[in-house]
């Protein structure tokens, strides 16, 4: 069935014009099993760049990375170019179609903002060799309840309509406000049971504007579409994987990373 393409949302161009992704160790927690020996001299495929804060971690050890991105290439390419081993391809992840196939493919909290995500991992299946690896990491449907059931009603109510600006501004504050929260309630040990208490462990280690960016980024998308567990595992059983390979790991409790080898 043909698949009409994706609109461009200028939500994104925004948000990277507006903020840089300097957290490293978050790429390297979501990739793992993989590590970044796992790109090292590898022909990489990034599905959806952003501004190219892991295309920049990535190209320091591939051999070649081809980032795509469908409203943020441009952008991208201008952050990258002291780099000489990056291409940047302007195209939508749910019909794209690049003729060749790399070591490895690689998306990074892109597929759940896409308009299929299904499609996209096939995409993504499609672009890897034969025994190449696919690295995924996604927003989960469990442990979201609070973004899926609060936060995403209020965003189409009301934050889709604020200017770029102003929603930078809504999102500064509520980050001040989590602050005392964070740094005191969700220390306490017995309270693990409270809802996103892994994931303010990782709110604790990144600076304020890395968290602003957190919260701008649960207000200013689109559309997000939350990849259950069965999704996952759906994804992952593809017979095109070895399933000896495939890693399917929660993540802080509010997402997957799912990594896997295509069959030789």
């Amino acid at each position: 069935m043909e698949t009409s393409r994706q609109e461009r949302h200028h939500e994104w161009r925004d948000q990277w014009e507006m903020f840089r992704d300097e957290a490293g160790f978050l790429f390297q927690d979501w990739i793992l099993p993989a590590t970044l020996d796992s790109f090292a001299n590898k022909e990489v495929l990034e599905c959806g760049c952003g501004g190219g804060h892991h295309t920049r971690i990535m190209a320091g050890v591939a051999a070649r990375v081809t980032a795509v991105d469908l409203n943020t290439a441009e952008l991208a390419r201008g952050r990258m170019t002291d780099f000489a081993n990056v291409e940047f391809v302007d195209a939508d992840l749910t019909t794209m179609e690049l003729g060749r196939q790399f070591d490895v493919v690689v998306c990074i909290g892109v597929i759940h903002h896409t308009d299929n995500p299904d499609r996209v991992f096939e995409v993504l299946l499609r672009h890897c060799r034969p025994g190449g690896l696919i690295v995924v990491w996604t927003y989960s449907a469990e442990g979201n309840a609070l973004v899926r059931f609060g936060v995403e009603p209020l965003r189409k109510l009301l934050f889709r309509r604020l200017s770029r600006s102003k929603l930078a501004g809504v999102s500064r504050v509520v980050t001040a406000m989590l602050y005392p929260v964070v740094h005191t309630v969700y220390r306490v040990p017995f309270l693990k049971f409270l809802p996103y208490f892994e994931y303010f462990a990782n709110f604790r280690r990144l600076t304020f504007e890395r968290n602003v960016l957190n919260v701008f980024d649960k207000l200013n998308a689109p559309q997000t579409h939350f990849t259950s567990l069965a999704t996952a595992r759906r994804w992952m059983s593809s017979d095109r994987l070895d399933q000896g390979s495939v890693s399917i790991r929660p993540y802080v409790g509010v997402s997957y990373s799912l990594v896997g080898r295509l069959k030789p």
